[in-house]
């Protein structure tokens, strides 16, 4: 019930003009004095949309990605390794939660968000439409997937929506250890047989672009990252989040002994900052049209748990409207 009255004032609040040049001036001041936005306060309808957009993203991201770790988790190699991967899979579950949480605070469904990540209609991140082929892939996941992410959700800590920007506190804390994990995995493979290495090397030079992606399109070419900035929903731009992973990540690989799958790579003294590659646009946009390696495979997986659950949901239902029923008695 609440949150079919929330989608109610979503479609009310769509349609009022409320957006005039006084309020809109109004509520840019509390963004650039850098005041939290809550629920119940006023906020015009694109920013809503955004960040219902971003949210809602984000959060059919931890839950798709569940599937590229979780496909491991019968074939980890030790029992530690088992434990320990079932439990980042269930941190993932629980950050997606979070965010759909959060994003329903905008006055969207639950089931609607879902609705749209199983019928295609909405995106998640393009990287988890490639296939974990070995093990060393589940490492560096965790090393450079993991470590991305952190890269992009540190700053949305400080997010011009309250909601958002507490439920990532904890998600990022999670995904430290996750990139903390995955590091280790990578470690250890490097420092094992020259096969083990190759496996290693072998899934660097699979992630290693794919990751440079999941910061999004080039600020030239972004449709929402100005406007995104502007409201401060995101605090920094793709490109230098981009950079910063780079310039924090090579010398990782370094460390590791592994070289990295770019010609071009090289350090400008005069900067600071490693240049690095063209990164295939192409590709990105392929995926995201839904031309990926596992997109269709995703879809399908997250459908077919959705439908095999579906006693659990109506059994929840029954349960709770048989409480409250009772309580009213």
């Amino acid at each position: 019930m609440y949150t079919q009255g929330l989608d109610q004032k979503q479609k009310k609040s769509a349609a009022d003009p409320a957006d005039t040049p006084g309020r809109l001036a109004a509520f840019q001041a509390r963004i650039d004095a850098d005041e939290k936005i809550e629920p119940k306060d006023w906020m015009p309808s694109g920013y809503r949309k955004t960040l219902i957009r971003q949210m809602s993203q984000h959060a059919h991201s931890e839950i798709v990605g569940m599937l590229p770790e979780g496909n491991w988790i019968t074939r980890a190699p030790t029992l530690r390794r088992k434990a320990i991967l079932l439990a980042k899979v269930q941190d993932e579950a629980g950050h997606g939660l979070y965010i759909y949480g959060a994003t329903e605070t905008l006055g969207v469904s639950r089931d609607n968000l879902v609705a749209d990540l199983l019928s295609g209609k909405a995106k998640y991140s393009s990287i988890f439409n490639y296939p974990t082929i070995s093990w060393a892939d589940i490492g560096t996941i965790g090393w450079l997937v993991d470590g991305a992410a952190i890269m992009n959700q540190i700053p949305l800590c400080r997010c011009s929506y309250g909601p958002y920007a507490r439920a990532m506190v904890r998600v990022c804390k999670e995904e430290s250890f996750h990139q903390r994990q995955g590091y280790e995995i990578m470690l250890e493979l490097c420092r094992g047989t020259d096969e083990q290495k190759r496996m290693a090397q072998g899934a660097l030079d699979r992630w290693w672009w794919p990751s440079l992606m999941m910061f999004g399109p080039s600020d030239k070419t972004s449709e929402h990252s100005a406007q995104s900035m502007a409201w401060k929903i995101k605090r920094i731009s793709n490109d230098e989040l981009r950079q910063k992973f780079v310039d924090v990540t090579v010398p990782q690989a370094e460390y590791l002994g592994l070289k990295m799958p770019d010609e071009d790579l090289v350090f400008d003294q005069k900067t600071g900052h490693y240049r690095f590659g063209e990164i295939d646009w192409e590709e990105f946009w392929e995926v995201l049209k839904g031309n990926g390696k596992c997109n269709r495979e995703r879809l399908e997986a997250r459908n077919s748990a959705h439908d095999k659950g579906r006693w659990v949901r109506e059994a929840a239902s029954a349960y709770a409207e048989k409480q409250a029923a009772r309580d009213a008695a």
